[in-house]
């Protein structure tokens, strides 16, 4: 059947003469309207004439086609697409085949020999290509050819410029091609060798073998819409076509390429690394980076005829790797490193996240879940550095994520981080890691938090090691019933940019070609960045945004979340562990399940608080003196709140029974007094820097029940306070 055009718009560039002429009038025959574009210029790019194109135009219209004629440069693309749709309302096809020639040996091409040649292939290529793209993509249709030359593909002496030229354009269709391809908009490459007024110097008995209308052929076919072809390459001239790809040697891993006897190593190695046997082809962007980034050490096993993968983790590896004493990282931190972290998981500046934002406030502190950045500097470095885990990173997912606080981070210092290995399962197609990282204060050693980070390791499997795990925290069950809370929030598109300021620069998270390798419509934001947000949404409906509150979490990551996108965290309150999980509007599946965040009971949070301090010296002077009840015989009940006027902790302090007391929580019988502080007033009054009576009229101290008894507590507070 005949490959028809009817209601087809082509244009086609440099169409006056040689190879442009035969495109145009092919396609004119086919029932396609032409837009005929031409210059008029000389090989070299100089002058200017209308007589080429009108010519052709008048011979497709002779023939019974249908034909207009442009006389702009390529450069000015959008003029000829322009011409286009001003006469037929569309554009299908476009042929960049206008070009120039300005030979000279490379020692004498002058800065406008090497300008004038780009612009009209490379930048001409561009403009029209870009002028039409619009268009394309609104009707779903679009078919480009971009034309290179031998001498772009091999090279070709005293044409620097030129071969620089047209292989950028290869480059340019590839891309193309990728991009359009979703759009049925297909980009491809022909390198043509025919007689033309580029190729007048060759002799007349070869190139007379070699005929313009010769190539047309392959490009008619490309551009139908019956050719699924997309980003192909093709040498075509003389009746003959073929297709043009890559092809790669097996190479050689260089072991510590960083070495000062790398060099040697290469020598040595030359005869393998330039070995074409057993080559392979690869055919995208996305196979350079996989072979790129695969470093297959000796001792990891062999390959996987099954699956053509390569299993990176043997028995030997899991041993070694197991036995591997992961140095001890420094992570130095401020207040400003804590500050970007709470802007990169969302905060606004609002009176709830002001303590997180503004180091100048009263409460400034540390958002917990600032634990993983903190961690990470030494976790993140295990599969760069330990023996066994020579692993290609695109293979790596973040699967699960534990965290556990011994009491709230501080907001800025030195913290030594220990790492190691707990487990490595076999999953059969893949491999879990179940790594663990401790932090401490570098000042005096005291425990800060624990991480634990679960890592599957795709097409890892198989070593024949245990596949169940003892180590790793577990995820909750999701509760049957509705939510008791959800919070609905918007991601802004710039938040994984923001996210990565904390450390993770992986481009994935902003880059939308490294994306693509991953393939992902877009860059996706950091799960750690995901977790951030569920915590804050936790941490402000069921913990009132105090840090002290906090005690561990466990999130179990399912799918990425897109910048863009709106989160829902959906949450469950059991006794003090908040069960969520998180979705994305207009997607009823999960992207972070099993999650919980374990707050702190009372009697936990008192311990983090000033007056605890206080209420333990107390309860030491008691023990030593019990007669003091003589002087009291009494029973208070002290309230310590927040700063926002919560009731954090009671403490019941009882100087009536034989043996006096101090202990946290409420008591079921009845007290003479009961007094109501915050934390921080609680320790001005026991230290002498807050008058009492002061407290009790400006709101600072509330009493109630025997009001008297109350100043008996001056005395003890006068002596606790020299303690």
């Amino acid at each position: 059947m005949e490959l028809r055009y009817d209601g087809r718009v082509v244009v086609v560039t440099g169409a006056g003469r040689g190879l442009g002429r035969e495109y145009a009038l092919q396609f004119a025959s086919r029932g396609a309207s032409v837009v005929v574009n031409d210059l008029g210029g000389d090989m070299k790019g100089s002058g200017k004439s209308a007589s080429y194109a009108d010519d052709v135009v008048n011979e497709i219209r002779r023939a019974g086609g249908t034909a207009v004629a442009n006389y702009d440069s390529v450069t000015e693309g959008e003029k000829i697409i322009d011409t286009a749709i001003k006469n037929f309302g569309r554009v299908d096809v476009v042929i960049n085949n206008a070009g120039i020639l300005r030979d000279r040996k490379f020692e004498n091409i002058t800065d406008n020999d090497w300008d004038t040649i780009h612009r009209v292939h490379v930048f001409g290529s561009f403009k029209v290509s870009k002028a039409a793209w619009s268009f394309m993509k609104k009707q779903r249709y679009g078919r480009i050819i971009m034309v290179t030359s031998a001498a772009g593909v091999y090279g070709n002496f005293g044409q620097a410029n030129y071969s620089a030229a047209k292989l950028a354009v290869v480059g340019l269709c590839n891309t193309l091609a990728i991009e359009g391809g979703s759009l049925n908009i297909h980009s491809n490459t022909i390198c043509p060798f025919a007689a033309s007024r580029l190729t007048a110097k060759l002799p007349s008995e070869v190139m007379g073998k070699f005929k313009v209308e010769d190539i047309p052929p392959l490009v008619v076919y490309l551009c139908h819409e019956s050719c699924q072809e997309n980003g192909g390459l093709f040498e075509v001239g003389g009746g003959w076509i073929s297709k043009l790809r890559w092809q790669r040697t097996n190479g050689v891993v260089i072991p510590n390429a960083s070495a000062k006897t790398a060099p040697e190593s290469v020598q040595q190695n030359w005869d393998k690394i330039t070995d074409w046997q057993d080559a392979t082809n690869p055919a995208s962007t996305s196979a350079f980076f996989r072979s790129l980034t695969r470093y297959i050490a000796e001792e990891l096993g062999e390959e996987d005829d099954k699956n053509n993968s390569i299993n990176v983790v043997s028995k030997y590896s899991v041993g070694k790797a197991m036995s591997y004493k992961i140095p001890d990282t420094e992570f130095i931190f401020s207040s400003r490193d804590i500050i970007i972290y709470a802007l990169g998981i969302g905060m606004k500046v609002n009176d709830d996240n002001l303590q997180f934002l503004y180091e100048g406030h009263e409460n400034f502190c540390t958002f917990p879940s600032f634990a993983a950045i903190i961690c990470f500097s030494g976790v993140g470095n295990i599969f760069a550095s330990c023996p066994g885990f020579n692993i290609d990173p695109t293979k790596i997912v973040h699967g699960e994520q534990y965290i556990e606080l011994y009491k709230p981070l501080p907001t800025s210092g030195s913290v030594r981080n220990s790492s190691k290995i707990v487990e490595i399962l076999d999953k059969g197609k893949g491999a879990v890691v179940v790594t663990e990282g401790k932090d401490y204060s570098a000042i005096n050693n005291e425990k800060l938090c624990m991480n634990q980070f679960v890592t599957y390791i795709q097409k890892a499997g198989g070593f024949g090691g245990k596949r169940q795990s003892t180590a790793i925290k577990q995820a909750a069950d999701t509760p049957a019933r509705p939510p008791d809370a959800i919070i609905k929030e918007i991601v802004p598109e710039s938040q994984a940019a923001l996210y990565r300021m904390s450390g993770d620069l992986n481009p994935l998270h902003i880059d939308s070609q490294f994306a693509a390798l991953g393939g992902f419509p877009r860059p996706i934001l950091h799960g750690l960045c995901t977790m951030g947000y569920a915590t804050r949404h936790v941490m402000k409906h069921y913990g009132d945004n105090d840090v002290k509150k906090f005690k561990s979490m466990k999130v179990r990551f399912m799918r990425p979340v897109i910048p863009g996108q709106v989160l829902i965290t959906e949450m469950w309150k059991e006794i003090d562990r908040i069960i969520f999980q998180c979705k994305v509007e207009g997607n009823n599946t999960p992207v972070v399940r099993g999650g919980y965040i374990e707050l702190n009971s009372p009697n936990e949070v008192a311990m983090y608080l000033q007056s605890s301090i206080i209420f333990e010296r107390m309860k030491k002077e008691f023990l030593a003196n019990p007669s003091i009840i003589n002087k009291f015989n009494c029973k208070y009940l002290w309230n310590i709140t927040n700063e926002k006027g919560q009731k954090v902790v009671s403490w019941v302090i009882d100087l009536k029974s034989q043996n006096p007391s101090v202990t946290p929580g409420s008591t079921s019988t009845a007290v003479d007094c009961t007094l109501t502080t915050s934390d921080d007033d609680f320790v001005a009054l026991a230290t002498n820097k807050l008058n009492a009576q002061k407290a009790f009229f400006n709101g600072k101290l509330k009493v109630s029940g025997n009001i008297m008894l109350a100043q008996k507590l001056e005395n003890l507070f006068g002596k606790s306070s020299k303690l």
